[in-house]
């Protein structure tokens, strides 16, 4: 039986783990830490850490995993540079998967718009859609950010300096160099991304669209049931499902 301990166990993620948790009888929730509660005072209860917190919360989350041992399953996004560095300084102590996503689906796309990319080429502009529901935070998604770089990646272009945000005034042509990222916020859309490849006489588009949380939940239980069997590092949910 594998342990768990979840943190941020009262947001929507959370409640949404603890409900698939029966989908997995080789699982167990023996802690749950929310806003003002101590991880430390439970950690040693658990085998691994599915954190769903907040993004200042997770270096300390990490830090204190790598200090006991823990493994670590990461879904917070909005991360900022020091905190991504802060996190990854665990990967020598403890096995993590860091994933803006957890859904198969969503990583089944991962792996297609970098095929896509590929095959298509640089006559393509390059254009990334994202809604979520009204109370998200961070903008854009870290699962269009994770798009953009797999976009990025395959061009060989500086992300920060090819992402366009938005389009406002008179923006003038579109170079060949950008890539598009347009963030959407209403109701309670749980995550929609399109990936648009658009050249003259033709245009592709990648979709995908998760209507239930449960979705999320168990590509991230599913994470943890892999990652407490691994040797330390840094991993993602291409890991886990294989498609690397």
């Amino acid at each position: 039986m594998t342990k768990i301990i979840i943190t941020g166990s009262k947001g929507r993620m959370g409640r949404a783990l603890i409900a698939c948790v029966p989908n997995f009888r080789e699982l167990e929730v023996t802690g749950q830490v929310d806003k003002g509660d101590d991880l430390g005072a439970v950690i040693d209860r658990g085998d691994v850490v599915i954190d769903f917190s907040a993004p200042t919360f997770t270096p300390g989350v990490a830090a204190l995993c790598a200090s006991r041992g823990k493994a670590l399953v990461i879904g917070t996004t909005g991360h900022s540079e020091s905190e991504q560095l802060a996190i990854r300084n665990s990967k020598s102590a403890i096995p993590i998967v860091l994933a803006t996503n957890f859904s198969t689906g969503v990583n089944t796309l991962f792996w297609l718009t970098r095929k896509a990319a590929e095959i298509l080429g640089p006559a393509f502009d390059l254009e990334i859609v994202e809604m979520h529901h009204r109370l998200k935070k961070d903008a854009p998604s870290g699962t269009a950010k994770t798009l953009a770089e797999i976009l990025a990646d395959v061009r060989k272009l500086q992300l920060d300096k090819a992402a366009r945000h938005g389009r406002e005034g008179i923006t003038g042509e579109r170079t060949h160099g950008e890539i598009g990222i347009h963030s959407v916020r209403g109701g309670d859309v749980v995550g929609d991304h399109t990936v648009i490849f658009a050249t003259n006489g033709e245009r592709l588009e990648l979709t995908h669209k998760a209507s239930s949380r449960d979705t999320f939940a168990n590509g991230a239980l599913r994470a943890a049931l892999w990652v407490v069997k691994q040797k330390p590092g840094l991993y993602t949910m291409q890991d886990v499902l294989g498609l690397k």
